[in-house]
């Protein structure tokens, strides 16, 4: 009665807390997932979860099939894992580079995790804030480099991972908290906070500022995101973040944050990888982890 296919449902559902993003995380249509659950409920005869409840409650029988969920699906990720390996014999390499500095929050939990999955492949992390990472992965210096901004460049392939909104963090005494959100004009009197990285390669200045012919009226870098909030803090400055890596921040009412413009500006994070390891079994399950890991412990962001 109960399928694979319904655990890992019931389990994107709690995980996203909604109809929308766990069909997009199983890759459905919302019509095709609430189908899919109405189908297993009638095969049970009983509800799974409370509808229109935020975030998402379910019924007793929901969550005895989510603690079967938690116990059964790793063991077969597992299972397919330890096949992958016995048929493809993988014993790779995974040098890794990093073009974001908030990434290290989950990256390690993500590499944490894959190494005890893969212990045969050989592992090294670097950051890309010195030097152009791109060219060395088409080199083969390296095997996957972190972006958000993707170049087409023969033999690469781009994978998003998932999707979130940059927005405006500000002390709690700033005058542009009176605003509901934020447009490029409002930052040509601020100073503007970022990482040491080219502002071509920063979405703030290459999808707000300049399109709008605007630039603060100051830049000054920090390389650590803590270091951003206490400058942002106490009135140094402004700066655009994802809404992940502030989410502590906000729930300890330490900084503000609004939105950049009217929809918000939402950006995707990429895993750049050469095209001839794209079916590589290690490589899979390696973005496979990262997604599950970014979707249960980061807040606010979206299946790419």
């Amino acid at each position: 009665m109960v399928e694979i296919r319904h655990l890992k449902t019931l389990t994107a559902l709690r995980d996203a807390g909604s109809l929308v993003e766990a069909a997009e995380r199983v890759h459905l249509t919302q019509s095709a997932l609430s189908h899919q659950i109405k189908d297993l409920e009638e095969r049970l005869n009983c509800s799974l979860f409370i509808r229109k409840t935020k975030p998402i409650s379910f019924t007793a029988a929901g969550k005895r099939l989510l603690v079967l969920a938690d116990e059964l699906l790793p063991m077969i990720r597992n299972a397919e894992r330890d096949i992958a390996r016995l048929a493809g014999g993988e014993v790779g390499r995974l040098n890794i580079c990093i073009e974001c500095h908030s990434c290290f929050d989950w990256l390690m939990p993500t590499i944490d995790h894959f190494r005890q999955n893969w212990p045969e492949v050989e592992m090294d992390l670097s950051t890309g804030f010195s030097f152009q990472p791109l060219p060395a992965l088409s080199r083969g210096d390296l095997d996957l480099v972190i972006t958000s901004d993707p170049e087409p460049r023969n033999g690469i392939t781009y994978l998003p991972l998932f999707s979130y909104e940059s927005v405006l963090v500000i002390s709690k005494q700033h005058p542009l908290i009176r605003k509901k959100q934020i447009q490029p004009s409002d930052l040509c009197s601020e100073t503007l906070i970022t990482y040491p990285i080219d502002h071509a390669r920063l979405d703030i200045f290459s999808r707000f500022l300049d399109p709008a012919g605007k630039e603060p009226a100051q830049t000054r870098t920090a390389e650590l995101t803590v270091m951003i909030m206490q400058l942002v803090a106490s009135g140094r400055g402004v700066s655009a973040l994802p809404n992940w890596a502030i989410h502590e921040y906000l729930e300890n009412d330490y900084i503000a944050a609004r939105p950049l413009g009217e929809k918000g500006l939402w950006c995707t994070l990429y895993a750049a990888i050469r095209s001839e390891q794209a079916d590589a079994e290690f490589m899979l399950d390696f973005l496979d982890t990262a997604r599950d890991i970014t979707f249960r412990n980061l807040s606010g962001i979206k299946t790419a």
